[in-house]
């Protein structure tokens, strides 16, 4: 089993999280912040990976650290988890619908984190989650995870629909990429012998 477990304290997030990239898409979601834990559930699901996730944040102040603490010990579990990375995929990408919204994933488990970013929203907020934290999230864990990842709504009305279709195709993308491939054997997928560098 590949998993991974980070604890992670500061002044403003107490964390503690745990995946299993082998795993069946089981969950234990609690962020503080509803609308998260609701799209992390959706990661975990999807993707097939194990995921518990509690977080004690400074929500008295706002959501930012509590949003941006989860992604980065959640990418960090992740990067535990893949350890050397051999035998990996490596790739994913998905289209994902959700009703009239179309989102489009694509990511590389490169070691080198980028993030490109092509969704914008029309609510401030959805449920009590700001809606400008989404993309902080996903550069978060991108950043932490070693993830070149390229995200973007291709089309849509809804923002709930929209950011729903934007974490399941980042689901399925991950999905795909964290697989092994037997064709692969004990080989790092990359011609360099090494993926981060």
């Amino acid at each position: 089993m590949r998993t991974g477990s980070i604890a992670r304290t500061t002044h403003e997030t107490d964390i503690k999280v745990s995946v299993n990239l082998d795993g069946t898409g089981t969950f234990d979601v609690s962020t503080g912040i509803g609308f998260l834990d609701h799209m992390i559930e959706q990661f975990s699901r999807h993707s097939l990976i194990d995921v518990t996730c509690h977080v004690k944040g400074d929500l008295h102040v706002d959501q930012h650290h509590t949003t941006e603490d989860s992604a980065i010990a959640l990418g960090q579990a992740i990067a535990q988890a893949l350890g050397d990375k051999k035998g990996i995929t490596r790739y994913g990408t998905a289209y994902s619908p959700m009703d009239e919204a179309l989102a489009r994933v694509a990511l590389d488990i490169s070691g080198r984190p980028v993030l490109i970013w092509k969704a914008s929203f029309t609510q401030a907020r959805l449920g009590e989650m700001d809606t400008e934290l989404f993309e902080h999230w996903f550069q978060s864990i991108a950043q932490a995870a070693g993830i070149t990842l390229h995200i973007e709504c291709l089309y849509g009305s809804n923002n709930h629909h929209i950011i729903e279709g934007i974490y399941k195709g980042f689901a399925r993308a991950m999905r795909d990429a964290v697989e092994i491939d037997p064709r692969k054997g004990d080989a790092v997928p990359s011609t360099k012998g090494i993926l981060g560098g």
